[in-house]
């Protein structure tokens, strides 16, 4: 059975990462041919496609398959999609992300793929964007739902938020958490020698938080509380995992607030170097307001560490309040304070959130567990488009 996945782009990212482990899972399981096409990365986003250097036959780079609305490039991605279909004659499409999302559905369908697939990782639209924009992409994935033989999303909030928006019947969704390697998590130190190049000594306490430094997602909020969170607990140190457009905006707002020694950019780190910064972590936040399920919620989980989080989207279905660290309405910079201080202040607190989450992440997402889901929604799928049940 071949099965053709398509993305946007293989950038340094949580939906990019389950698509490539999902590939690559899947060329071990019998009676599969995977492979996956993508559109170019930019360098400021870093890249995964080093993941295909040991197998490059599994990967084809459109480059006008572009993020960015271009009717030219996207009319050009279109075809070349529908040329790829046509040729390699797949038994499944699945694809990810939003433009990819439209237009390999679009083009598969044209190319008479039997089977169309397409994983929610996020929303496409939502209060996070204006009115217009929202119509836009509601019209789109509507009508791209149409063709759509099956959705799988990574948390209930984005079935709950499509069925909404009139997008699919609720039979046509299935949830498959994202999984991800747990053992770099689970076994992930409290290194000293990690630490002191960091400039963090043995004493401090660090909140650590891993995204883009992009809009949405939260770094301003982080800065606004700092200045008197260092009052009441000045050992803290805020170390920021990721790069973006935003990096030297927010380098600037903690020069001029004077906060340079506490607060550490680490930038853009490949997947595998994230367990052990998470191991020098005492918590981690979350908090962006647009996200389908943040792999560093049950990253941060499996190395044993507290989280907090906005309530947006599906983090609520893994930071659960009071058990694996602290759920906050959006926005809520009185109740992050608040949150971050009881947690800085309390090594028991952290421990027993810690301890939950551990045990309630290595239960749901490990990789294997996710490919296998996949594998198996396939085989039904191909199932009943064979034996058809009767109206």
């Amino acid at each position: 059975m071949r099965v053709v996945h398509v993305i946007t782009r293989l950038i340094v990212g949580g939906a990019q990462e389950n698509t490539v482990d999902s590939v690559l899972g899947l060329r071990r399981r019998p009676g599969l041919e995977p492979h996956l096409i993508s559109g170019p990365c930019s360098p400021l986003e870093g890249s995964l496609e080093s993941r295909f250097a040991d197998c490059p036959e599994l990967l084809t780079l459109l480059p006008d398959l572009v993020r960015p609305i271009n009717p030219w490039r996207d009319w050009t991605a279109y075809r070349r999609l529908l040329e790829c279909f046509r040729r390699q004659r797949p038994d499944i499409v699945h694809t990810h992300s939003g433009k990819a999302g439209i237009l390999g559905r679009l083009a598969a369908a044209r190319a008479r793929v039997p089977l169309i697939l397409h994983t929610v990782h996020g929303p496409s639209f939502g209060p996070f964007q204006g009115p217009a924009a929202n119509w836009a992409f509601r019209a789109a994935e509507r009508f791209a739902a149409k063709v759509t033989t099956h959705f799988v999303v990574v948390a209930d909030a984005m079935r709950d938020q499509y069925l909404q928006a009139g997008i699919g019947r609720p039979e046509q969704y299935t949830k498959i958490l994202s999984g991800f390697p747990l053992e770099p998590f689970l076994t992930a130190a409290n290194d000293p020698a990690l630490r002191a190049r960091l400039g963090i000594a043995a004493e401090d306490i660090v909140v650590g938080k891993i995204a883009r430094i992009t809009r949405l997602k939260g770094h301003e909020d982080l800065l606004a509380v700092a200045p008197e969170l260092l009052r009441e607990v000045p050992r803290l140190k805020f170390l920021l995992v990721g790069d973006g457009s935003l990096r030297r905006r927010v380098e600037r707002q903690v020069r001029d607030a004077g906060l340079q020694s506490h607060f550490i950019f680490a930038g853009l780190v490949a997947p595998g170097q994230v367990p052990p910064l998470v191991g020098i972590m005492d918590l981690v936040v979350h908090l962006s307001l647009r996200e389908g399920l943040p792999r560093s919620l049950p990253q941060a989980l499996a190395a044993g560490r507290p989280v907090i989080a906005y309530d947006c989207d599906g983090a609520r279905e893994v930071c659960l309040d009071d058990q694996t660290g602290f759920l906050l309405p959006p926005r809520d910079t009185a109740g992050l304070r608040l949150r971050l201080l009881q947690l800085a202040r309390s090594p028991e607190l952290r421990q027993r959130l810690g301890h939950t989450g551990r045990n309630f992440v290595r239960e749901r997402f490990s990789l294997d567990r996710m490919v296998d889901d996949l594998y198996e929604l396939y085989l039904r799928l191909a199932r009943q488009r064979r034996h058809p049940q009767p109206a």
